[in-house]
């Protein structure tokens, strides 16, 4: 890496320390944040992570705005410099049954109890999670200011891209793998000829069956 984009990731870096910074004298911080409230199939995911204060990890963004190979590559060292991390799972049936709103407050209210430390602040990427009786700060397009919600913002796309690549080896017919359950062409095309899976979202289907 060149000096100088080196010294840019630094800085970038501590920008995204300010909410951190800003409440770090109320004790643990946990950065929280979800993936798959789009997709027609798959489960959505959340991600609470408590990183060990003064935390380095340079190229933290926003998931979406990274490359595959990018968060692959974070992800281990996410781990390595977090003292917890909770991750919560909801299904697309459950998603059916309550709205994918509710669905996703319902994996964050997992990823937090899965924690093995109990934080203080829960630094949240837009939302403020219903029925935690813990001090939340909602931040909107929070996974590119936060360090610790953009670190919540990989576990949480790398953990639900790794269960539709699993998944793709069960219903290979709909291509999980390339397009993670996403209303790509290809993927509606398929939803066309075979029906809809187990997996699928029969309320964000019914355009399409």
């Amino acid at each position: 890496m060149a000096r100088r984009t080196l010294e840019e990731e630094r800085a970038r870096e501590y920008a995204l320390m300010r909410y951190e910074r800003e409440y770090e004298a109320e004790g643990l911080i946990a950065g929280i944040d979800e993936a798959g409230r789009g997709p027609l199939a798959g489960p959505v995911v959340a991600a609470a992570v408590i990183l060990y204060p003064g935390a380095e990890i340079l190229g933290i963004n926003d998931s979406k705005k990274l490359s595959e190979k990018a968060r692959e590559a974070l992800y281990p060292e996410i781990l390595e410099r977090s003292m917890a991390v909770g991750i919560g799972i909801v299904s697309a049936g459950r998603i059916d049954e309550i709205n994918i709103l509710q669905a996703t407050y319902e994996a964050m209210r997992k990823a937090v109890s899965q924690l093995c430390f109990q934080p203080d602040v829960l630094l949240v990427d837009a939302v403020t999670i219903p029925g935690i009786g813990i001090r939340q700060v909602p931040i909107i397009k929070g996974d590119a200011k936060s360090l610790s919600i953009g670190a919540a913002s990989i576990i949480a796309k790398v953990t639900r891209d790794r269960m539709m690549r699993e998944l793709d080896e069960v219903y290979p017919e709909y291509g999980f793998a390339a397009h993670k359950g996403y209303g790509t062409a290809v993927h509606i095309a398929a939803l066309k000829e075979y029906g809809p899976c187990p997996i699928h979202r029969t309320s964000f289907i019914s355009h399409f069956v």
